[in-house]
């Protein structure tokens, strides 16, 4: 009989992890179901259920729902008789894993998905990460920096588990010439280059005010370049907006959202992704797909990029927040080919069997037999 494993989510509305999650999870060894507390409807539910995954909506809008929350979820892990539950992201975490112990599930893992977030910007959050640690029975790290981060709020290593994120890295090797060219005509991008992509929220932890005056230097170098923001929302809106203002008119481009990311990588000549320090990022899966893609990158080393990310090897590395390093490292990307040609193949080389979705799907299965046994 197939062991039955609950997914707890909260507050979200597309996700391709747990899509791939819900596709590739061994089915004849687990029987997979989700709960998802969210204000309504979400693509994410119409796909799960699409695919025959029994699924339960929870309405939720904050945590004044959280009993509710926690009675509901009480009553469907007891109805479908969940041995394992594994829950994702804040909300999720403190009513899933508070109602699994409460339906009698011994085996109760959450994934961590951030590092040292709450220590920085919100250090009262830390009681509540303690919580939650306290009640999980096994913890997800997603990094080594995750693991650290673990270890500093006293979690035994015993019970911390390894498991970097999977993608299906092929999605973004292999894009249709039309998809990347529909976009360059969507954000009006056509002749112009070369073209410096970021793709990240406007958040102070992200470095993106270094690269905003990194790149008005690399202007002087290549007039013609033009500097790509995706994902352009976030606390830290107003100062990198000051910053921007300060650019030709015409030589930069926002996009808050982009579904077709791995087309979007195509757009660019050159990548950027600097958090501002080692510890703050907790994964960074743009390290990833950015290789996957093809795209010469210069990275600051923050999450999981210290593990597998080596200077002129397979990316430029510079060290934090330092525009004038990322300027003359950008400018020696896009004069140097064979320099750009051979991190290119290395990199994608290199995250083809960390990161792949099998090498993830495999340690969890691990992770919930053992759990089970």
């Amino acid at each position: 009989m197939p062991l039955p494993v609950t997914y707890i989510l909260s507050n979200i509305h597309k996700a391709l992890a747990f899509e791939w999650v819900a596709e590739e999870l061994d089915r004849g060894r687990f029987g997979l179901s989700f709960v998802l507390l969210n204000p309504g409807d979400s693509v994410l539910e119409t796909f799960l259920r699409g695919r025959g995954v029994d699924v339960l909506r929870v309405a939720y809008r904050g945590k004044k729902d959280l009993p509710a929350a926690i009675f509901r979820i009480v009553r469907f892990l007891r109805t479908r008789g969940t041995r394992v539950v594994h829950c994702h992201l804040f909300d999720a975490c403190v009513a899933g894993l508070v109602a699994a112990r409460l339906a009698g599930v011994k085996k109760r893992l959450y994934t961590r998905h951030y590092a040292t977030f709450h220590q920085v910007y919100f250090p009262r959050a830390v009681y509540y990460d303690r919580f939650i640690n306290a009640q999980a029975t096994g913890i997800v790290a997603i990094s080594g920096n995750v693991k650290g981060a673990l270890r500093k709020e006293g979690v035994n290593p015993r019970k911390v588990h390894l498991v970097h994120h999977g993608f299906r890295l092929e999605a973004f090797g292999d894009v249709a010439a039309e998809r990347t060219a529909g976009l360059r005509s969507k954000y009006g991008l056509a002749g112009k280059g070369p073209v410096v992509g970021v793709i990240s929220r406007y958040f102070e932890l992200k470095g993106i005010q270094y690269v905003v005056p990194a790149f008005r230097q690399l202007l002087a170098r290549f007039p013609g370049a033009h500097l790509v923001l995706a994902n352009a929302t976030g606390d830290y809106a107003a100062t990198i907006r000051a910053l921007l203002s300060e650019l030709p008119a015409g030589s930069y481009t926002e996009i808050r959202f982009e579904e077709d990311v791995a087309a979007l990588y195509g757009l660019f000549d050159v990548f950027l992704h600097v958090p501002i320090n080692e510890h703050l990022e907790a994964f960074g899966q743009t390290y990833v797909e950015a290789l996957a893609a093809g795209v010469p990158s210069v990275f600051t080393l923050s999450g999981v990029a210290p593990e597998f990310i080596e200077d002129g090897r397979n990316a430029l590395v510079v060290p934090f927040r330092d525009a004038a390093a990322i300027y003359e490292a950008t400018s020696r990307l896009l004069e140097d080919a064979p320099l750009r040609q051979s991190i290119v193949a290395q990199g994608r080389a290199d995250v083809q069997g960390r990161f792949s979705l099998h090498t993830m799907i495999h340690k969890l299965e691990e992770l919930y037999q053992d759990e089970h046994d």
